[in-house]
């Protein structure tokens, strides 16, 4: 009797959603919530697909054609959060002909006043502030999304962000001097922003993943290596679960309740950026490179990036050198080679499935 009745009942439900998912407005929903995920697109090849000129001379034509900002010579920085991007970033900021914008995404929202506040990170040496260059552009927040710095984290080539992409290209647009765009968020979506941006020369900033961790968290005793996801919750001041929760769609093994400690969270997090930073930018630079050998690392960038004028002198005054292998007051080699190997292990086997 009650096999029958959870039968009958359970036939009565999937009709009644089959009935639903049927109608317009649940197809809607279901395109809604999956773009970004399934990256669907036309079945066209671009390279063979020409857009018709307009047959009558009284339509309208593409605002793309009054636009320039795609063909200036950008320069684009791309680095994890505690990498050293925002002493690159000064670095540029300190030379003459230079527009350099601070992480564009962040959501203190720079061209805003009433939203960026005045607070300086004191572990940022040098810096007297971050948003000057944003000045005047208030009409930025016609397309700002605050999602940016959370959803849609890996974005691929074909990726459709037109108010991103125009968020960018003002920004190029507007700058007085070569634009400078010192990103935090975008190591997985490089080749969205190789796509879209085809003449700007991308830079990719990279830090040994230890060191890079104990900064993170700023004090290393809120999260010891004995520590648990839980207690992490109140110490994430860097998004890695944000992060986490977004990438686990492309990349499953990011699910938290297969992690036993933070740090495999972090390493995961790390390589794939540091994968994707490596083959879809132009030039990577080691932080600890940059700190040791300013000007022999400043000398073969600048090549790349065609910059022929820079005071090494007042770019060297920029120089705040931290400590390295500070990640040995935290734990000692074997307890992190435990972690990033089980990490790598993850790592091959599901690149190899791919293949």
């Amino acid at each position: 009797m009650f096999v029958g009745l959870r039968t009958m009942l359970r036939r009565g439900l999937f009709q009644f959603v089959q009935r639903i998912a049927a109608t317009e407005d649940a197809k809607v929903m279901a395109t809604n919530t999956l773009r970004g995920l399934l990256h669907w697109q036309p079945d066209i090849d671009p390279s063979r697909f020409k857009m018709a000129q307009p047959l009558y001379d009284d339509l309208g034509h593409s605002h793309r054609a009054a636009q320039t900002g795609r063909h200036r010579n950008a320069i684009i920085i791309t680095g994890r959060f505690r990498s050293g991007s925002t002493f690159l970033w000064n670095i540029f900021r300190h030379i003459e002909g230079m527009t350099a914008y601070y992480e564009p995404f962040n959501e203190r929202r720079w061209f805003d006043p009433c939203t960026r506040g005045d607070r300086l990170d004191q572990t940022h040496k040098h810096v007297e502030d971050y948003w000057r260059e944003y000045d005047g552009l208030d009409m930025l927040g016609d397309y700002y999304r605050e999602e940016w710095t959370y959803k849609n984290l890996y974005m691929g080539s074909s990726f459709w962000a037109p108010e991103m992409k125009r968020y960018v290209e003002l920004l190029i647009e507007k700058a007085a001097g070569r634009p400078v765009l010192q990103f935090n968020r975008i190591d997985l979506r490089l080749q969205w922003f190789r796509q879209n941006f085809p003449n700007a020369k991308i830079i990719h900033l990279y830090r040994h993943p230890r060191d890079q961790w104990c900064s993170s968290l700023l004090d290393p005793q809120c999260c010891p290596k004995d520590g648990s996801m839980e207690r992490f919750v109140l110490h994430d001041g860097f998004y890695l679960r944000s992060w986490a929760r977004d990438l686990r769609s492309h990349f499953p093994f990011l699910a938290e309740e297969k992690i036993s400690h933070p740090y495999q969270m972090f390493y995961l997090i790390w390589k794939i950026s540091y994968l994707w930073g490596v083959n879809f930018s132009h030039y990577s630079i080691a932080f600890e490179d940059l700190i040791t050998n300013l000007e022999s690392i400043l000398k073969d960038l600048f090549c790349i990036l065609e910059v022929d004028q820079f005071n090494i002198e007042k770019i060297q005054s920029l120089v705040s050198r931290p400590d390295l292998g500070k990640w040995q007051k935290y734990a000692d080699d074997n307890w992190f080679k435990k972690h990033e190997s089980t990490c790598e292990t993850i790592l091959e086997d599901f690149f190899a499935s791919l293949s």
